[in-house]
């Protein structure tokens, strides 16, 4: 039996950025989060490194912004940049006044442990040991757990949003979205004033990844079906190092371990950072994985090794407890033997266009994180800036959310999503076996290196996909696999459009067709009506 529920805000994502708008709302909105796996099992759990901000007296605003600058490979917004960073204290003011257990800094009892990543220039990134993501998520879900007015939803997959369009009523606005609860398999609506997106990035698309399993970019593919903007999707961050082991599935090596001194290294222990940028490894992420790659393709090695061991057994215990215990699981005791590593990919740059309020070109539709394109990032992501993102757009949205709130709330009635037409498949290995070749041709076609070939060859054959998708979207019934295909192989056809109209190499975009870098920076702005394929 189909249902319709009423909640005053619905936020699709139970990773940081969603728990901590739900957690800045008043009291008086009833706010639910919808999870469609376990609470904690997205991407902001898996963060090990940090969070960025200016907290040490020898660092300023001004340095942060350069450093998020040049990461970005000068496509950064600007005003986007000093509003995230400016606001970045506060943030964590928030986090530690909800009791985040952040390493302690042992020579000054009152502040907290900094460490140096990739692309900064000071020690800034704020940390909970190397496992900063779950400590945070951890807290915030027993923080929301404990608040009466927060209902928290788990197994449950969004489908599609509700806006005007699929009602009577006039204007562009979004009113719900129908969610599919994964027990009963029924697709029920949910109404609310105001929808954020909080659903993370689409790095699943790749066939190697950090992200967890539920990476599909939902939040990316349902915005751009109800009619939002979707820029620079060709910008995806690859992270050098994730741990390569047969039996190790999107385990990443923090950046940190690079911060703390440790050293990339060929099989035959040759150091060779040296060679691709001044910095070594202390480079932006787009530099160092591209030189792993250009190392691994040179020599035919399946890996490259990172080599942490010189710092000695003690000093690793203390700093990378989390990556020490699990390497050891797989035989390799870090303290004294260097760690094998290949790039994977590892955060989505572009997404949902918003402004400084998270706010969409939908009305009443919100994306903070990784799901949204606030202009933070430019064409690479600067490391540790994403969970920094997350707390200050959530704050922002929530701000904006209370203060915009109507005296008068309209409560529509929705139509019951149609199952009349649909039957059971009895050939849902079409969809594992689409999902296998779509993410292998992205890695293959549209991954660290690019060619027009081996883009036109990607488009060809993502649009044989989405029109073999949208057929079984059409004639079946609805399944969680079902959606997460279908979302992906949309956001593959996002991201490999958007790479084909880039005539440059910029940032995380490197194409062997076009090597130089524009003098004029550009976003790439995808708008849904200028598609076939919507």
């Amino acid at each position: 039996m189909q249902q319709q529920f009423d909640y005053d805000v619905l936020v699709i994502g139970s990773g940081a950025a969603g728990l901590s708008l739900a957690l800045q709302l008043p009291l008086d909105k009833r706010v639910a989060i919808i999870s469609k796996r376990e609470l904690s099992a997205g991407s902001s759990s898996r963060a090990q490194g940090g969070i960025a901000a200016v907290l040490d007296p020898t660092d300023d605003i001004q340095n942060h912004i350069q450093d998020t600058i040049e990461a970005g490979a000068k496509l950064g917004n600007n005003k986007a940049i000093r509003f995230t960073i400016e606001n970045a204290k506060q943030s964590i003011d928030w986090l530690i006044g909800q009791q985040v257990p952040f390493t302690p800094d042992n020579d000054d009892p009152t502040g907290y442990h900094l460490t140096q990543e990739g692309g900064h220039s000071h020690r800034r990134i704020i940390h909970a040991a190397d496992r900063t993501g779950w400590a945070v998520s951890e807290t915030l879900l027993q923080r929301a757990t404990e608040a009466k007015n927060i209902s928290l939803l788990t197994h449950k997959v969004a489908v599609d949003l509700i806006t005007n369009a699929k009602t009577d009523l006039p204007g562009n606005r979004c009113i719900g979205a129908y969610i599919m609860d994964q027990q009963t398999g029924h697709i029920d609506s949910y109404s609310a004033q105001a929808v954020v997106l909080a659903t993370g990035g689409a790095s699943k698309v790749y066939l190697y990844t950090s992200n967890s399993d539920g990476s599909s970019g939902d939040g990316i593919a349902m915005a751009w079906r109800a009619g939002c903007r979707i820029a620079n999707m060709e910008f995806n961050q690859f992270h050098p190092t994730c741990l390569y082991h047969p039996k190790a599935k999107s385990f990443l090596i923090s950046e940190a371990v690079r911060g703390e001194g440790g050293k990339l290294r060929l099989a035959n222990g040759d150091a060779f950072m040296q060679r691709f940028d001044d910095r070594l490894e202390l480079a932006p992420r787009d530099i160092v994985a591209r030189a792993i790659d250009h190392e691994m393709k040179r020599s035919g090695d399946d890996c490259v090794y990172l080599d942490i061991s010189h710092r000695g057994k003690d000093f690793i215990v203390e700093h990378f407890p989390t990556i020490y215990e699990r390497c050891l699981t797989y035989g390799i005791d870090i303290s004294q033997d260097p760690i094998p590593v290949v790039p994977a990919a590892h955060y989505t740059c572009g997404g949902i266009m918003t402004n400084e309020h998270g706010l969409t070109d939908i009305e009443g539709l919100y994306a903070i994180g990784e799901t949204a394109f606030t202009g933070l990032h430019g064409a690479n992501r600067l490391a540790s800036n994403s969970l920094l993102e997350c707390f200050v757009y959530a704050q922002s949205a929530a701000r904006h959310i209370t203060t915009t709130w109507p005296a008068e709330i309209c409560r529509p009635v929705i139509k019951s999503w149609d199952t009349s037409k649909v039957t059971d498949s009895d050939e849902d290995v079409i969809l594992s076996h689409n999902w296998d070749e779509l993410r292998r041709f992205m890695w293959d076609y549209v991954g660290i290196v690019r060619t027009n070939k081996r883009l036109k060859r990607a488009q060809h054959r993502v649009d044989l996909l989405l029109g073999e998708i949208n057929e079984f979207y059409s004639n079946y019934r609805v399944t969680s696999d079902l959606v997460e295909l279908r979302n992906l192989a949309l956001v593959a056809s996002l991201i490999i459009a958007s790479a084909q109209q880039r005539k440059e190499s910029r940032g995380l975009h490197y194409t062997l067709d076009y090597p130089n870098t524009a003098s004029v920076p550009r976003n790439t702005i995808l708008t849904p009506h200028n598609y076939h394929w919507v």
